[in-house]
């Protein structure tokens, strides 16, 4: 009985030890010292500098191997370990692609801004379910979105350039001060969309949707915008410099065209078709 007592302590102690990492670390270390310098005993009474000399050698060799190969390997484990985190969230994002739930939208945000903050900003997330989510300040660059929804989302300066929003819903979406510099978004839906001061500076809005819109003050220059629908938008002091396939009859469903810019003949057919528009 005592024997076995004994013995269950002894095992409860070496448990406890071995759940200790730098007891266990310690203890390795002293018993090892104590077997290597027992056994070079002899050397140091003998031959002492001789072998403190081969000692800072060793030593030498071993700061080397740390500073070369010891780096070498951090850094190839961390790059390993970022690369595998990006897959993992994009994996994430192909998991919850077309699954329309508001727990789907956020946790697909959240890898979304992960992303970002590993500095990819080119994303696929087309038919992506992103409804009353937060992007603000996002940077989507060059990303893909076709068909996703966005509807009743907060995009204020989120970094839309050279993105692709064909057939995406943005309505009742905030994007005030968004940059759609060179976009894809034909066929979009910005009904009911704030959209003040947004840059659509040579996009591609052909039969775009921006009924409702306000889009005061913002830039459309030399963008695309033939069958675009303006029923109802505020376009004051919006810039329309160099649209093209842009139609009296398209602007003349505007809600207002006031201090809007347009090329020279534009604005004398506006003033000659519509005049009360571009009077306030």
């Amino acid at each position: 009985m005592p024997k076995k007592d004994l013995r269950t302590r002894l095992r409860e102690r070496f448990d406890e030890i071995v759940e200790k990492p730098l007891l266990t670390s310690a203890l390795v270390l002293l018993c090892i010292s104590i077997i290597v310098i027992g056994s070079s005993l002899s050397y140091y009474i003998e031959d002492f500098h001789g072998f403190v000399g081969q000692i800072l050698a060793q030593a030498h060799g071993m700061i080397f191997d740390i500073a070369v190969i010891g780096i070498l390997i951090f850094w190839l484990n961390q790059n390993g370990e970022i690369r595998q985190r990006i897959r993992t969230y994009k994996d994430e994002i192909d998991d919850f692609r077309l699954w329309e739930s508001e727990e789907a939208a956020f946790r697909t945000v959240g890898n979304i801004k992960r992303l970002n903050r590993h500095k990819i900003y080119e994303i696929n997330l087309v038919n992506c379910h992103l409804a009353r989510t937060n992007l603000s300040h996002v940077n989507l660059k060059a990303s893909n979105l076709n068909s996703a929804n966005l509807t009743n989302s907060s995009l204020i300066e989120t970094n839309l350039e050279n993105t692709r929003l064909n057939q995406t819903n943005f309505e009742n979406s905030n994007l005030n001060q968004a940059d759609l510099q060179g976009a894809y978004a034909s066929g979009a839906n910005f009904k009911d969309a704030f959209l003040i001061k947004a840059n659509f500076e040579n996009a591609f809005l052909i039969k775009t949707c921006f009924k409702n819109s306000y889009l005061m003050e913002s830039n459309l220059q030399n963008s695309y915008l033939m069958g675009a629908d303006f029923e109802n938008a505020s376009l004051y002091k919006a810039d329309l410099r160099g649209a093209k396939g842009l139609t009296i009859e398209q602007l003349s469903k505007a809600k207002t065209l006031y201090l809007a810019r347009f090329d020279d003949d534009m604005l004398e057919q506006v003033k000659q078709a519509i005049p009360e528009l571009v009077g306030g």
